[in-house]
């Protein structure tokens, strides 16, 4: 059963909140009760709920009314229902001028709480997302895995398998711009598929070196407020956030060593602490990982956590650059052609020139199906056709005879005698690069005839 959030309940009447406990954990939800006000705000700000139920007329001289007071203080993230058992409306209005999200008179019919309930949960995840999301930078790619060759045709069976099969951690590996990301969402699509509304499930995706250092554990693990000089009010992290869902950590290979401890426990475990935090906070969380890194070679080099490698390693996919993918190429160029003369309501081009689908076919694309997403774009904006030829791409891809030519005339390579590494030429090259044009990645770019895109891949690649 999909997990659907954690319900705590406060009343004083054990009865009523045993009966409410029941009817919603056989709907799938995790309830905590309490039965009486006393260090109540101190437990429940302890174990974060994803919903209060708050009795107003606590037979206490703390009333549910004082409770939720508090919990205002607090500045909580979590939404407060009020039970009264008064009749008048009087209650239920000094309840929602306190901070309460919603309130229920009793005796009270335990599907009507249930749909509040699930339409509150709602509300707070796709706050949530959409709150992490205009904080993120990442600008998501909106190409598909197009292909007919056999190596995406595994793949893509295999992982339907793995999704489908339930598993909780995947790895998927691949040059930068081979569609992790846009694999990682189809895995997500697929291993819930037809089991509610996809629209309500959570699917949060980090990178692990977009943040500073200094932000990143936060941004994982999430806060408790005071925890440090910043920390103004509680806070959830990622792992919090896609409870119920998935999580998507890209360029996990990156990530800092004592980080890679913590995320080991978080899927050994199962449970994640706050910074600041004192009780492990259960979650159920698809974790999906990606890099372009060989994570058997960082591992080897002293970079990655050989623990972590090997629990993430039982279910690795692994993406093909875009030059292995024989006519996909064409494929996904038609694709793109399609998708932007829409976008920009442009006139379609229909038609690839012999001489084009020669270049785009030889073409290396360091910069995979990124670069060729890119390429596409700037034809279907700046060209008038219904066809498209070898004089509408870049000099780049079309190889060394359309570049430079009275350069390269007179351009004369030896070979040492002992031969000597490509990549270390490759890698000289684009040093050298940096330093004449003072680190202007553009400039560079220019110099070896690259696109910024493929450039800056290299660049990375090497470690520049």
């Amino acid at each position: 059963m999909v997990k659907k959030g954690r319900i705590m309940l406060l009343d004083d009447d054990d009865l009523i909140i045993s009966m409410l406990a029941r009817a919603l954990n056989k709907e799938g939800y995790s309830t905590q009760l309490l039965h009486s006000p006393d260090e109540a705000v101190e437990k429940i700000l302890a174990w974060q709920p994803d919903v209060l139920l708050l009795d107003i007329d606590l037979r206490h001289e703390i009333s549910g009314l004082d409770i939720l007071e508090s919990l205002q203080n607090e500045n909580i993230d979590f939404p407060v229902v009020m039970l009264t058992g008064d009749d008048s409306s009087e209650s239920a209005i000094t309840a929602l001028r306190f901070g309460a999200a919603d309130y229920q008179h009793k005796p009270f019919n335990v599907e009507e709480i249930k749909i509040v309930i699930d339409q509150l949960l709602q509300n707070a995840r796709l706050r949530d997302e959409v709150s992490y999301l205009k904080q993120s930078n990442a600008n998501a790619l909106d190409q598909i895995l197009i292909g007919k060759s056999p190596a995406i045709a595994k793949i893509m069976d295999d992982a339907r398998k793995i999704a489908k099969a339930g598993v909780t951690s995947v790895l998927i590996t691949g040059k930068s711009g081979t569609g992790k990301e846009v694999l990682a969402r189809r895995m997500h699509h697929w291993h819930f598929e037809g089991k509610r509304d996809l629209n309500s499930i959570p699917y949060i995706a980090i990178n692990c070196t977009a943040l500073p250092e200094n932000l990143i554990e936060g941004e994982l693990f999430g806060h408790m407020k005071g925890a440090f000089t910043d920390a103004k009010s509680d806070k959830k992290g990622v792992f919090e956030l896609a409870d119920g869902g998935t999580l998507l950590l890209d360029e996990i290979g990156d990530m800092r060593p004592e980080l890679q401890g913590k995320l080991l426990r978080v899927l050994e475990e199962r449970q994640v602490r706050r910074i600041g935090g004192k009780v492990d906070l259960p979650i159920d969380v698809n974790i999906i990982a990606c890099t372009n890194h060989d994570l058997k070679k960082r591992v080897q080099d002293g970079h990655f956590r050989e623990d972590l490698y090997y629990r993430l390693c039982s279910f690795a996919i692994e993406l093909p650059p875009l030059k292995d993918r024989g006519t996909d190429i064409l494929l996904l160029a038609q694709h793109f052609l399609d998708s932007f003369a829409r976008r920009y309501l442009k006139n379609p081009i229909t038609h690839i020139s012999d001489e084009a689908q020669q270049l785009l076919m030889t073409y290396s694309w360091p910069g995979n199906v990124r670069e060729m997403r890119n390429i596409i774009e700037r034809c279907v904006v700046m060209e008038e056709t219904d066809t498209l030829t070898i004089d509408h791409l870049p000099l780049a891809v079309g190889g060394q005879d359309r570049t430079f030519p009275e350069r390269r005339k007179n351009l004369h390579i030896v070979l040492p005698e002992e031969g000597i590494s490509l990549e270390f030429v490759e890698r000289e090259l684009l040093r050298q690069a940096l330093e004449r044009t003072g680190g202007n990645m553009t400039k560079a770019a220019k110099l070896l005839d690259l696109t910024y895109d493929a450039f800056r891949y290299q660049a990375k690649k090497y470690e520049i």
